[in-house]
Parts: structure tokens; sequence; C-alpha cells
């Protein structure tokens, strides 16, 4: 479109079906990339990634031509196909329902890229439930605990 302009980073988060542990170590750079394809090819600007064992975490700058929930069900969709397709878990593998996603200025872009990257020594004094939960709390997003992800403690 002629004469738009548009800057915005979204912070999306999503889970592994019933946050089950299974993104190993082996693989979550393979994952990440391969992730990091899909966003590309939407036309999309990856910032930052990173898959842990339950969760995985992506900061993008987001085009006026796609719909955060287009995307996100495409990365989803696509990585699921592409974890079952080299059998890297006993049984199939898929995401939990749902996902979150958190809007960021310019001048934050650093602060939260840091964070995605360090995720492994965040979680050493977080579980991902606290992590996601003080998300939405900070960004004033309603909700019902009942209705978030599948927990399994």
């Amino acid at each position: 479109m002629a004469n738009t302009f548009l800057k915005i980073y979204i912070h999306i988060v999503f889970s592994v079906k019933n946050r089950l542990n299974l993104i190993s170590k082996t693989h979550k750079d393979e994952l990440a990339k391969y992730i990091t394809g899909i966003i590309s090819n939407k036309n999309q600007k990856l910032l930052s990634i990173n898959c842990m064992p339950d969760h995985t975490h992506i900061l993008i700058s987001i085009n006026s031509d796609v719909k955060i929930s287009d995307l996100v069900r495409d990365i989803k969709s696509n990585s699921t196909k592409f974890i079952n397709d080299n059998n890297w878990i006993v049984g199939k593998f898929s995401w939990q329902e749902g996902y979150g996603a958190f809007s960021y200025s310019e001048c934050q872009i650093d602060i939260v890229c840091k964070y995605i990257i360090n995720q492994e020594e965040h979680h050493k004094k977080k579980s991902f439930k606290e992590e996601y939960i003080e998300l939405l709390e900070k960004f004033k997003i309603q909700f019902e605990e009942k209705y978030l992800f599948d927990w399994i403690e």
C-alpha cells in the first residue's frame, strides 16, 4: 500500500500440548531455524526465538499484510508436521491450543530479545506458568486460570 507505514513488534508465546517437555536440546535449534523459515516465507521479520522444552517464545516485527492468528496457526501447524515427519518423539507431537501475543515499543526490543534469549536462566527461578500469568497481568489481560493452557504440575 502506498503511503502506509507500520512498525509493530509482537512477542508470541505458545506451549507444547499438556505442557510436556518434548522439545529436546538436540532439536531446539533445528526447530527454531524451521520456524524462522516459516516466518520469513510469510514476509515477516524475526527478531528473536527460543524453543524451550515445553514452550516457545518468538519476537517479530509484523507487517500489515498478515493477521497474527494466521501467522501463529501456520507456525504451529507447519512445525507440528515437521516434528512428526522427523519422528522426534514417540507418539504424536502437537502444540497446545491458543497463544499469547504481546506488543512492545521500539525502545523495549533489546530487553525483550535478551529476555527470550535467556529463557533457560530465567526458568531456573520461575516456571512457565508463573511467567505466562505474569505476562497476562503485566499487559492487563483479563483471564480465568481454568481457561489457560492445560497445566500439568
